[in-house]
């Protein structure tokens, strides 16, 4: 077995509803996205030829999905007033709004998902929250 990792990370600001403790509070992490793709062959043929996939398409699908995110406000949909949107949203505040908990565990589900998306043959995804807190997933 075959495999390539790639990382990104982006700025982003949420905070944790229902939950007992300093994440209750609006804070802000330097998220780190790392992907691990499998293969149990490298490709045979043409350009990418003794690759698994060419770096510059998981380069690529890593930036577009990570900038997404890059200096916004993420929250779970619902666990804000439409009041408190609106009123951010007329300071124009960037916000992204997940239909998930915005936790590391999540995270990595999500972004399994969407790189599977690209067609790759995801193995797993980790999502730092921390320099020293992590969470994976894989299937």
């Amino acid at each position: 077995m075959y495999f390539l990792t790639a990382e990104a990370s982006f700025d982003g600001a949420h905070f944790l509803a229902g939950y007992e403790g300093k994440c209750s509070n609006l804070h802000g992490h330097r998220w780190r996205v790392i992907l691990k793709i499998k293969a149990d062959d490298l490709q045979s043929q043409g350009q990418q030829r003794g690759m698994v996939v060419d770096f510059s398409d998981v380069k690529k699908a890593l930036k577009a999905e990570t900038d997404y995110f890059d200096h916004t406000f993420i929250y779970e949909k619902g666990t804000l007033r439409d009041t408190t949107v609106a009123a951010l949203n007329e300071e124009n505040f960037l916000m992204r709004v997940v239909d998930f908990r915005p936790t590391a565990e999540n995270f990595s589900k999500y972004f399994f998902e969407k790189f599977e998306g690209y067609g790759f043959d995801v193995a797993e995804v980790t999502v730092y929250e921390t320099p020293n807190n992590c969470a994976s997933y894989s299937r």
